[in-house]
């Protein structure tokens, strides 16, 4: 039975979220996690935290009755990251109106706190979607649909459903303020293992290490064409984006800096919905040991990236090692799963 997601009937996701910039990529929930929280509040001391925490809206999205103290004290703890899309203008906006959760990151913290593993589920995941009231009757469909029929709490449910664990908070990014939030840590340095090309822009990005604001790095995150492996090419890419931010915001020079640090973190609390009762001061301690060289990457195990469903083209999990990688999370010995399992750059 899968805890942390009590049964309730999900209503269509609230106005805000369809409000929301389309922007496609991840790292600014993360950031706030393993960067700002973890240094930030802590350095500049709980005092001030109300000056950002009343800045973050909140949302019902896990439900009443979900937390629970005693894996905040002490166990591990599993939380949600996602970050919204705008379908407007793509081919199957009239199957699939409104946002996806585009990018979609589960971030287990070890029960030691002194570690992370960001686990990537692909957006195209093909997986049982529970029903969302009238929206959608429920069953088999990409893992993003969810957060077109349901908002966070139906892409929260999901993933629950999908990994069998509790989830003890969700964070959902606003991804109108990234290139701000790079511009604010004044730039960060990507090492690439292949060349990636912006279909956007024309840029190219040859493999090795790039100095990038805001601005190339937002292009950067959006690349699926231009960029070996496709959409796991971008997922690869968020990744070293997010390490890089982390790596950023928790170097000396930025703690140094009051006026620097109040406007990353003012920029990050404004950019954020969360969880109506995760608390950020009990985040903030959990994650105080958890450093950038701790934290490490994994995407979910696939078995077919091309699979022909009712909702299109769609992604197959492997069937042995995406339930070997869940039960791991669950049994908290994922870093040994990884360890195990390497896992490569995309190839084209």
């Amino acid at each position: 039975m899968v805890t942390g997601i009590p049964g309730r009937t999900v209503t269509p996701a609230p106005s805000r979220w369809r409000a929301m910039a389309g922007w496609k990529k991840a790292g600014l929930a993360l950031l706030l996690m393993f960067g700002v929280l973890c240094a930030g509040l802590v350095t500049v001391g709980f005092g001030l935290k109300h000056r950002y925490e009343s800045r973050v809206q909140r949302e019902d999205i896990l439900g009443e009755g979900t937390h629970d103290d005693r894996r905040w004290e002490s166990g591990p703890l599993n939380l949600l990251l996602l970050g919204s899309d705008s379908r407007d203008g793509e081919p199957d906006q009239a199957l699939y109106p409104g946002q996806r959760s585009d990018t979609i990151m589960l971030v287990h913290v070890n029960a030691a706190r002194e570690a992370a593993t960001v686990v990537s589920i692909p957006r195209d995941s093909y997986v049982d979607v529970p029903a969302a009231g009238q929206a959608w009757a429920g069953g088999p469909n990409k893992i993003n649909a969810a957060f077109a029929f349901g908002g966070a709490a139906l892409a929260a449910e999901t993933v629950a459903k999908l990994t069998g664990l509790p989830l003890d908070g969700v964070l959902v990014a606003n991804f109108a303020a990234v290139r701000k939030l790079v511009d604010a840590v004044e730039g960060i340095n990507v090492c690439l293992p292949y060349t990636v090309k912006s279909s956007d822009t024309g840029a190219t990005w040859p493999a090795g290490c790039h100095d990038l604001d805001g601005k190339a790095a937002d292009d950067l995150m959006r690349q699926r064409h231009g960029v070996p492996g496709g959409d796991f090419g971008r997922i690869y890419d968020q990744q070293l984006v997010v390490r890089a931010l982390a790596e950023r915001v928790t170097a000396t020079s930025l703690l140094t800096s009051p006026t620097r640090l109040d406007r990353v973190l003012t920029t990050a609390a404004e950019s954020l919905v969360v969880d109506r009762d995760l608390n950020l001061t009990d985040l903030a301690l959990v994650l105080r040991k958890v450093k950038p060289e701790t934290v490490q990457f994994v995407t979910v195990p696939f078995s077919d990236p091309n699979l022909q469903t009712p909702a299109g083209s769609a992604v197959r999990l492997d069937e042995a090692q995406a339930p070997a990688l869940f039960a791991a999370l669950r049994e908290d010995r994922v870093a040994q799963w990884v360890a195990a399992n390497p896992q490569s750059p995309p190839a084209n």
